[in-house]
């Protein structure tokens, strides 16, 4: 899987929030926040499926889209990026994120284990 880029960590976000959702429900949701038209919606769409950062399934002949990776995985790749980019050896404490309004007491709790198990790595990052 290819890591996300920033505006497809937005994309993202409306699927961790929205759950399993059709391009047209995605499109509500992400067009006040980036301004999208609902083909430019499509097309990143099917980008993140071929990236491997959303599936693409069939319901009643409706395409579905979801997220393929979890929101605590995904950030967890994010901010071990930043830790290398900013060269920082020892624990990350995940309890800064406890203001966030994506992640539950639960979710950070995992962030924090993820973020701090030893050899962590980034998303899509060689191990």
């Amino acid at each position: 899987m290819s890591e996300p880029s920033d505006l497809e960590l937005e994309v993202l976000k409306a699927f961790w929030r929205g759950g399993a959702m059709s391009a047209r429900e995605a499109q509500g949701l992400i067009e006040p926040e980036l301004g999208w038209s609902a083909s430019t919606t499509r097309t990143v769409l099917e980008r993140m499926v071929a990236k491997g950062l959303l599936v693409r399934r069939s319901v009643h002949g409706l395409a579905v889209y979801e997220a393929r990776t979890a929101k605590v995985d995904v950030i967890g790749g994010v901010l071990n990026r930043l830790r290398g980019l900013l060269e920082i050896n020892g624990r990350l404490p995940a309890s800064a994120f406890a203001g966030s309004q994506i992640l539950s007491e639960t979710e950070i709790e995992e962030l924090e284990a993820l973020l701090n198990t030893a050899g962590s790595k980034a998303i899509g990052e060689d191990k």
